[in-house]
């Protein structure tokens, strides 16, 4: 069976993330829209461009998913196909690939795992498929490893502006409603593919503290594990952040990121999501 993975670009990933000839790997952009402007969520997107143009508050940016057929073409010449995608709640990214698999040539195999999250957690279901294809694997079990992993991926994350995801109804009402008063610094995490409040802090760095703490009680054992800090124009906090964490934990590896169009979009400038 000749495999590939598939992923959409609210990984962070990009097309030369896995470099081997056995086996296929792509990343399907999204897109955004600023007023007449289109920005493919891509290799080569400038991440500051796109930001600078939705500065304005008056600006109103939309995001598009892939289509269908943009998944389906990117099965040409596989037959053992895994899609991993952002959370089904917050796009219609995991809809357009289930229609893509209903699509595909008889015989071709598709797995299309909602990741539930977005950014770290995707590039953990990613590394896992990468790891079990190498060790001979078959399709299902494969298939069965992705989704428990998925199940035991964590997020939290910590925002200086709520803006595209309140604008572009990406929260609920009232998670909006208290994201958007001044005084308080909300630490939110993402359960079942929806966005929800952990804890509401007053200052920034009150909050970031608070996040390393909050990894302890939503992950006990942190052995064997990876912990991925994906931030937007931020990386001293970003840094901060691994610190703190590698002191207190045991992770097998905490990595920091860049957000690209996507989670830059609606993370904005200062932006921190923690995948683990």
């Amino acid at each position: 069976m000749k495999f590939k993975i598939i992923v959409d670009s609210s990984s962070n990933l990009t097309n030369d993330y896995i470099k081997d000839e056995n086996i296929g790997f792509e990343v399907v952009p999204l897109t955004i829209r600023v007023n007449d402007k289109e920005y493919v969520d891509g290799d080569s997107l400038k991440v500051e461009e796109l930001l600078n143009a939705i500065e304005d508050p008056n600006v109103i940016g939309r995001t598009s998913c892939p289509s269908p057929n943009d998944f389906l073409k990117t099965f040409d010449g596989y037959d053992g196909i895994f899609v991993v995608t952002i959370s089904g709640k917050l796009s219609g990214c995991y809809n357009s690939a289930l229609v893509a698999k209903g699509m595909a040539e008889k015989g071709t195999k598709v797995a299309v795992i909602d990741s539930k999250l977005v950014c770290g957690a995707m590039r953990v279901i990613v590394d896992k498929a990468y790891e079990l294809i190498k060790e001979g694997k078959d399709f299902d079990s494969i298939e069965k490893e992705l989704i428990k992993t998925r199940d035991e991926n964590n997020l939290l994350f910590v925002l200086n502006k709520f803006d595209n995801l309140v604008k572009n109804g990406r929260m609920s009402k009232v998670v909006a409603f208290i994201a958007s008063m001044i005084a308080i610094k909300p630490l939110c995490y993402g359960e079942d593919g929806e966005i929800k409040i952990k804890e509401k802090i007053r200052t920034f760095h009150g909050v970031l503290k608070r996040l390393v703490v909050n990894i302890g009680k939503m992950c006990p054992e942190t052995k064997g594990r990876k912990c991925i800090i994906s931030h937007t124009l931020a990386e001293k906090d970003a840094l901060f952040l691994k610190e703190e964490i590698l002191n207190a934990y045991e992770f097998d590896e905490v990595i920091v990121e860049n957000n690209r169009g996507l989670s830059a979009f609606y993370s904005l400038q200062g932006g921190i999501i923690v995948s683990f």
